[in-house]
């Protein structure tokens, strides 16, 4: 039973070396990376107490549709007067729905 605890231990000893291993790559290699940046962008992260990279960044920001309320990528979004939809059958709905006096 001994051994078998020792074990369990020596695992996660291990993977947490292994971790801090890793991380200390990551910012061997954002260093690297990091000196061709400017002087302004280093402190700001200094600043933030973590790399700028770490955060997950969205390639494209997801964007409600004004007919049914669907989020998809603003690349892929179709704005007619100022509204967004995610198709172009939504574009069409709400630009052929009644207004005014016509609504009721």
């Amino acid at each position: 039973m001994r051994n078998f605890i020792l074990l369990i231990v020596l695992f996660f000893v291990t993977q947490w070396l292994l971790k801090k291993l890793r991380r200390a790559n990551q910012r061997a290699q954002s260093g690297a990376t990091g000196a061709a940046d400017s002087a302004g962008s280093t402190s700001s992260r200094a600043r933030n107490g973590a790399a700028a990279s770490d955060a997950p960044q969205l390639a494209d920001p997801l964007i409600r549709c004004a007919q049914c309320g669907v989020h998809t990528p603003r690349s892929e979004a179709i704005v007619v007067a100022g509204e967004r939809f995610c198709c172009s059958d939504h574009a069409r709905r709400h630009a052929n729905r009644p207004t005014g006096r016509d609504a009721r």
